[in-house]
């Protein structure tokens, strides 16, 4: 059985993971779709501009990643600090 210590510290590194993340999340979608596609516009990918690429599809990926992550990571934090379910 879990302790209210174990909680805590399996509380904390979920929010440390979330906040990296959702960091990640924010600089595909905000910063290689939008402010950094004119530099990635100079790279192509499967015949398109890469900024374009990143907005339209490349992010979608990213995300699908994050999720995937994100699974792994819970996974071993659960684990971790006891807080699996079995």
């Amino acid at each position: 059985m879990a302790t209210p210590e174990k909680v805590r510290a399996h509380w904390r590194a979920n929010l440390r993971l979330l906040a990296v993340l959702l960091a990640i999340w924010a600089f595909v979608s905000f910063g290689c779709a939008i402010f950094f596609a004119d530099f990635l516009d100079r790279f192509r990918i499967g015949g398109f501009k890469l900024g374009f690429w990143m907005a339209h599809q490349g992010a979608m990926y990213v995300f699908l990643a994050l999720i995937a992550a994100y699974v792994w990571r819970m996974n071993y934090l659960d684990r971790k600090y006891d807080v699996h379910e079995d």
